[in-house]
């Protein structure tokens, strides 16, 4: 059974002690709740410190792996350059187009491309350098889109994978689920790459922070 990383009081108390979220990005939050899939929002306190992370890198390229409702790239978008741009990738139609609706009400479309398909498909034909990369798509194929930006993340650049501890799951002796066994497979795969500094934050669900060389 999937442990409950965070208590809640903690959480409670870190948003209280946190800047609150935007108006729009309360709203996305607000209208996905009913969503069967909602716990798959970053949330405000990890999009905060993802719009930090951003703010600070002043990032000219941006990739999103994994849209969902949009609220993690209004959030990442925050942190770009006047002529950067941000590419995020969806594979569900429906959400991709929730997510257009909401990058177009933040003013945002300018700066953010939207593709719709399988990421694994889509990186390939986009040719840029990352400064920045942030991985919350499906977890069997974190390895792969690893092993795929990595060549064109420069060197100083970022990524950052979500859902790293998969609910307690890789934390069990004997790990079961698919996508926990694989998750673990990536984080052993990450912590044996001498080409990248890397720190495992205890945040929300595990945020893996990955420094090319």
């Amino acid at each position: 059974m999937a442990l409950k990383i965070i208590d809640p009081l903690v959480q409670s108390y870190s948003e209280k002690y946190s800047s609150e979220e935007d108006q729009l990005l309360a709203e996305i939050n607000h209208s996905t709740l009913s969503h069967p899939k909602a716990h798959m929002q970053s949330g405000a306190v990890q999009g905060k410190f993802l719009e930090m992370i951003s703010m600070l890198m002043q990032p000219r390229r941006i990739l999103d792996i994994g849209t969902f409702m949009g609220y993690s790239a209004v959030c990442l978008a925050k942190g770009l350059t006047e002529e950067g741009k941000l590419h995020t990738i969806e594979i569900r139609p429906d959400q991709a187009g929730i997510a257009l609706a909401h990058f177009r009400k933040a003013k945002m479309a300018d700066k953010i491309i939207s593709h719709q398909g399988n990421a694994l498909d889509i990186i390939p034909g986009l040719p840029e350098i990352w400064d920045l990369v942030f991985m919350d798509a499906d977890k069997t194929g974190y390895t792969q889109y690893y092993q795929l930006i990595l060549p064109r993340v420069r060197s100083g650049g970022l990524i950052i994978a979500d859902n790293v501890l998969f609910y307690g799951e890789v934390l069990e002796d004997k790990i079961r689920g698919k996508n926990a066994r694989a998750i673990h497979a990536f984080n052993e795969l990450v912590k044996q790459d001498e080409s990248v500094d890397k720190v495992l934050l205890t945040v929300r669900d595990g945020l893996l922070l990955i420094r090319k060389k």
